[in-house]
């Protein structure tokens, strides 16, 4: 999908699931009773230099976990909604309290409890392997799967429809 720049530049929000998101999906608790994630380190640069760009971003998840704080910490996402099922429930609550309008907002999640929130926003998005309804609800779908740099793909494109993305690529360059 190519996204318009307009559509593009109003978006200044980007709200993440993380189980099949963030991450690809699994769950691994140690022996001690430790949950354990594995963060795709791509994805978090792409967020660290799509904030650098303006945009912000949230987190929305199903589950509650202090790994999931921690990651958000340290990528600087102090909008942090766990143990939310009703994602829809979870994002209109989120744009009230930031005053801003669904049309701001893209959304990226896997499963169905994504769907309605995927549906609601002015983009919603998903990785290659989220469920087949999400994929068919969804205005665009990464070519990788979550937790592989989906959301990568995803800041990549949006940055590059706002004509951003070069230049934050050349303060790599010699």
């Amino acid at each position: 999908m190519f996204l318009h720049s307009d559509k593009a530049a109003a978006l200044t929000w980007v709200v993440l699931d993380v189980d099949g998101v963030l991450t690809d999906g699994s769950v691994i608790y140690s022996n001690s009773g430790d949950e354990l994630k594995a963060f795709n380190i791509k994805d978090g640069f792409a967020i660290k230099m799509a904030q650098r760009a303006g945009l912000q971003f949230a987190i929305i998840t199903g589950r509650a976990s202090q790994v999931i704080e921690r990651r958000a910490k340290e990528l600087g996402i102090d909008k942090v909604m766990q143990g939310r099922s009703d994602k829809l429930t979870a994002l209109n609550e989120l744009v009230e309290a930031l005053g801003i309008s669904l049309k701001q907002v893209a959304y990226m999640g896997d499963d169905l409890p994504d769907l309605s929130a995927i549906e609601a926003a002015a983009l919603g998005a998903c990785p290659a392997d989220a469920a087949s309804e999400v994929v068919a609800a969804a205005d665009w779908v990464a070519t990788v799967n979550g937790g592989h740099g989906a959301v990568r793909e995803l800041i990549e494109m949006l940055l590059s429809a706002r004509g951003q993305w070069d230049t934050l690529v050349s303060d790599y360059r010699l």
